[in-house]
């Protein structure tokens, strides 16, 4: 009989309930239960797992690792897919493995690399890999002097945290004062200088920006596995341009993706991010984990997230070609069940089968999800 396998996801993306999803449907047909945390109870990844349970609250990262580390040895993880406190678990990869449980992110010193925009761009460029023209800024007079020099070559200006994921932080600079046409519309990423420059100088400690040319559009995520050899297993670029999304296999962005995913050691999965400046793609950002996306390449036939718990698990999937590239599409949100609200009762009322029922979750340390329809887990979620 084929052992099932338990898959741990920490305070992780929404979108990666369809990760979940492709674990489950995995081609192989091993049986798979997943754990996941989170901080949010309405996460819909809690409503997607076998086994869901609140995040702790409040915890050093060494804290943290203690946790997950007792948590692996209680629940017999075998596969741990580490977002939060990803540099500090990373760190402890053979506790892990004493207590049977392998991690599914790079070594420590790929993820340190990447924690800082600014020296991972120092990084990649000393590896041939071309990155924007950049300023780091840690005050409004720095700012004022990289928006002015970028202007000055025909440059838009904008700048993003040297440390942070996702678009957290990111501003367009703008030399339009502020006016009612701010306040019309959406919002988007538009601040005007003077409003940025006195908020640098009203914080009262320095900022820590990297300043940089408004790349153009495409966009191109490549998403990649990697061995702990070193050694690319697959590599597939999304295509983002407005709305249309697309896939790629064109060596201009596959081939400097393969040089830091493979110069770095960033093993198992991780998202390389490129943009054109000008006539030529320049990195953009570097993620040592999964995309939020990348269930998006099971357009291409491909099953990214099972390969990558086999390529974890010691069971190496091989070199993987996407079998076709599949069409031109776009993301929309759709509806995900979330588990029920539990509405605080007096104990004097909870009937006492409930009773029983709270506390053998509480032993199994997680609180059992709904089955939810396969007909639900077709649309693509957001991000809390």
């Amino acid at each position: 009989m084929v052992s099932r396998v338990r898959v741990w996801l920490n305070r992780t993306y929404a979108e990666n309930v369809f990760f979940m999803d492709q674990l489950r449907r995995n081609p192989a047909g091993r049986p798979v239960e997943i754990h996941a945390t989170h901080g949010d109870p309405d996460s819909p990844v809690l409503a997607a797992a076998d086994i869901a349970e609140p995040e702790p609250e409040g915890l050093s990262p060494a804290a943290y690792v203690e946790y997950a580390l007792t948590r692996c040895e209680r629940l017999g993880i075998d596969v741990f897919v580490p977002r939060l406190h990803q540099s500090a678990i990373v760190g402890h990869r053979a506790d892990f493995e004493a207590v049977g449980t392998a991690l599914l992110a790079p070594p420590p010193e790929a993820v340190a690399v990447f924690l800082d925009k600014a020296i991972a761009y120092e990084a990649v460029q000393a590896i041939g890999v071309p990155v924007p023209p950049w300023w780091r800024v840690r005050s409004a007079d720095e700012l004022l002097a990289a928006v002015e020099e970028l202007e000055g070559n025909g440059h838009r200006a904008c700048f993003k945290p040297a440390s942070g994921a996702g678009g957290v932080g990111f501003r367009v600079i703008t030399r339009d004062p502020f006016s009612l046409a701010q306040l019309s519309g959406f919002p988007g990423p538009n601040v005007p200088l003077g409003l940025a420059l006195d908020a640098v100088r009203e914080a009262g400690e320095p900022v820590d920006w990297l300043v940089m040319p408004r790349l153009e559009q495409p966009e191109v995520s490549v998403d990649c596995l990697t061995g702990p050899d070193n050694r690319i297993r697959l590599a597939v670029g999304r295509t983002k341009n407005g709305r249309r999304r697309g896939f790629t296999l064109h060596e201009q962005w596959l081939e400097p993706a393969r040089r830091i995913a493979e110069g770095f050691g960033l093993h198992h999965l991780s998202n390389i991010q490129f943009r054109m400046f000008g006539d030529r793609p320049v990195l953009m950002d570097v993620n040592t984990r999964a995309a939020g996306g990348l269930h998006q390449l099971s357009l291409c036939g491909v099953n990214a997230p099972w390969a990558a718990v086999r390529l974890a698990l010691g069971d190496d999937p091989g070199e993987m070609t996407p079998p076709f590239l599949g069409p031109d599409y776009s993301v929309v949100p759709g509806p995900r069940p979330l588990l029920p609200v539990m509405l605080p009762q007096p104990r004097d009322e909870v009937p006492a089968s409930a009773l029983g029922a709270e506390t053998t979750r509480a032993a199994l340390g997680g609180v059992p999800a709904p089955a939810v329809p396969a007909e639900a887990r077709t649309a693509t979620g957001a991000r809390p």
